[in-house]
């Protein structure tokens, strides 16, 4: 069975589930107070941004620094658990199938719900800039090159962080303590990304470039410049390593 096959039996599996209602339900949540509040985005407080810009940065602020690092979280908990349950990562670890390419298929499936939230969040921004640009009679509606841009971007940050989770996903076989592991570590974000250290830490990628993009917006509140080095290479070992740590131990509980 090659690796594309592998794939499509994951996304068979998940098919069925509620797993993207669980995915659309943060979405929602993240811009309805900015759809109830929207007369507060012409109140800038002396900040240098557009209304527009204001908008869709404090849309995106509170998916990108936690809903949607949590809904990989989530996932990543899910998607082993969901096997280990039913006894069927025994039965796939039985097939004449490496359970390096199953742990990389399944981490694969794990990056297109991330792209379906990502997707989900860029058709909930427009349908909000409709909403509110006919309320405060304005018209909120950024470039689609512009939102889909910075949203790709958001997402490519994610996957370092994404392969982080997998890995304790992995490694942890208690669902509270790696789901635990995996939000605590989301908090700290904040901070780290206003450090020297910023590129070492995954789970700051996605919030540090929408800050980049929030200081471009609103010139003069935040480094417009993107250290390329060292993130890169940082991001890059930090994503292999972890993929690495993740295919040695998926299943190595039932192996033995």
């Amino acid at each position: 069975m090659n690796f594309f096959s592998l794939v499509s039996v994951e996304l068979k599996k998940i098919k069925r589930s509620k797993i993207l209602l669980l995915l659309l339900v943060p979405v929602i949540m993240m811009w309805i107070p900015g759809i109830i509040n929207s007369d507060l985005i012409f109140d800038t407080k002396g900040i240098p941004i557009s209304p527009e810009q204001n908008f869709f940065i404090q849309g995106y602020m509170g998916m990108v620094w936690f809903m949607i690092p949590a809904s990989l979280v989530i996932c990543t908990v899910l998607l082993i658990q969901t096997e280990r349950s039913h006894g069927g990562i025994v039965k796939m670890l039985s097939l004449p199938v490496s359970s390096a390419k199953l742990c990389l298929a399944k981490f694969t499936v794990l990056i297109l719900l991330a792209s379906a939230q990502m997707i989900m969040t860029v058709c909930a921004y427009y349908l909000s800039a409709v909403l509110v640009s006919r309320i405060q009679d304005y018209d909120l509606i950024l470039d689609p090159l512009y939102v889909c841009g910075n949203t790709l971007g958001i997402y490519a940050g994610a996957i370092p962080m994404a392969a982080v989770f997998w890995m304790v996903a992995c490694l942890i076989r208690t669902p509270v303590f790696s789901v635990g592991i995996g939000l605590a570590s989301i908090v700290p974000s904040v901070l780290i990304i206003n450090t020297k250290i910023w590129f070492a830490y995954p789970m700051s990628y996605p919030f540090y470039l929408l800050m980049v993009q929030y200081g471009k917006a609103a010139e003069g509140m935040y480094d417009t410049r993107i250290d390329w080095l060292p993130w890169l290479p940082a991001a890059i070992l930090i994503t292999a390593a972890a993929l690495a740590i993740s295919c040695v131990r998926f299943g190595a509980a039932e192996r033995k």
